[in-house]
Parts: C-alpha cells; structure tokens; sequence
C-alpha cells in the first residue's frame, strides 16, 4: 500500500559566509604571523587571546563588527547587538587539525582566512549532534540528505568570514598539504536589554 506523506522542516542551523577582502594588508598579515604562539592540544594558539585589542588589528575587527550587525539585523531579528569578546590566532602545522569542541560562554563564533590557504584548505566539519549518542543510526551515505545527515563540511577561502553557532560541535579535519594553515577564531555575546520589566526576567548587558 502506497502511503501519502510529507517532510517539513521543524528548525533549520545556518552558518553565514562573508568575504572581506581588501579590508586586510600585508602588514596586519605579518603582524598576527609575528604573534607568539603557545602549544593548544594539537595545534598553536597565541598567547595573547584578545587580539582585536591590538590597535593594529583595529581595521579587521570593525569590519567583524559590521558583518555581526548584519547578522544580527538580517538572520538574528534580534534588537540587541553582537560584539566580539575573545580573539585568537591559530596555526595547524602540516598534519595537524582540531579536534571536536564547541565554544562556552559565546553565542555567535566565527573564523577568519586572512591569508592565503595551503591547497587543500582542509574542511571545518560540523556535527549535528551536541551531546553523547548512545544509539547511532547513521543514515545510508548515499541518501545523506539535510534531515538525516550527522556532519557538514565548510570549505574555507581566503578572506573569508564564518560565523556559526557557538553550541554546534565542529572541527577542523588534518591539514595536509605541506603548509601552514593560519587562521582567527573569536567569540560573541550580546549588549542591550533582554527580557521584560513585568515579567521581572529584564536584564540590561
């Protein structure tokens, strides 16, 4: 008996792809690339995790912030504004990737690909799941669809931005080429008034 039915989307995960080419120079390339950097798992992180308070860096994190009013306007809807907090340089030697990990503490993560990527870039991988599966029932690889499938791969390209949720599991797949692979993460929070005065839940940020 053929049986009539429908599939509709309950909630739909984005990610948003900017590009902010020209808003980048060899100088501040050189000068996150001149950062001291210190062992982080597997690969480098720069000591210093507030980097856009470097007055060099100031032209990169006012167009971050422009990209996150965007965000905020135009895929949020929300009042209330996104601002970077924390920023960090990253380095993944030949071999070297980034484990699974999801970011405390953020609402809004992003990374930036200041500067040219080894060929391949080598994929973030972002995974449905937020918790510890006891059962795994992995869909058919060849009927993968936005339903089903348990991770999505970002290619990244020079210059650009991404931004994605800070509670989604992600991770950086091994870098194989021969080169390093640099890149900024940073982390967001919001400012402005949430909740309501009479239902005693208002809170001023």
């Amino acid at each position: 008996m053929a049986i009539s039915h429908e599939v509709f989307p309950l909630f739909v995960e984005p990610y948003f792809r900017a590009n902010i080419a020209g808003v980048i120079s060899a100088e501040q390339i050189k000068f996150i690339q001149g950062l001291k950097m210190v062992n982080n798992m597997e690969n480098l992180i720069s000591e210093n995790l507030y980097i856009f308070e470097e007055p060099e860096l100031k032209s990169i994190k006012d167009a971050i912030q422009e990209i996150l009013d965007v965000y905020a306007r135009e895929v949020l809807c929300i009042e209330q504004r996104l601002y970077v907090t924390q920023s960090w340089s990253l380095t993944n030697n030949p071999g070297v990737g980034m484990h699974g990990h999801s970011h405390s503490n953020s609402i809004l993560s992003g990374s930036i690909y200041y500067c040219e990527l080894p060929a391949p870039p080598a994929t973030m991988a972002f995974t449905r799941h937020v918790s510890y599966q006891q059962i795994d029932l992995p869909p058919d690889v060849s009927k993968r669809n936005i339903y089903n499938t348990p991770i999505n791969r970002v290619i990244p390209k020079q210059n650009d931005v991404i931004l994605f949720s800070s509670r989604l599991t992600h991770m950086v797949e091994p870098n194989t080429s021969g080169q390093p692979r640099h890149a900024i993460a940073f982390n967001t929070f919001v400012k402005g008034k949430l909740g309501n005065y009479r239902d005693v839940s208002e809170l001023t940020l």
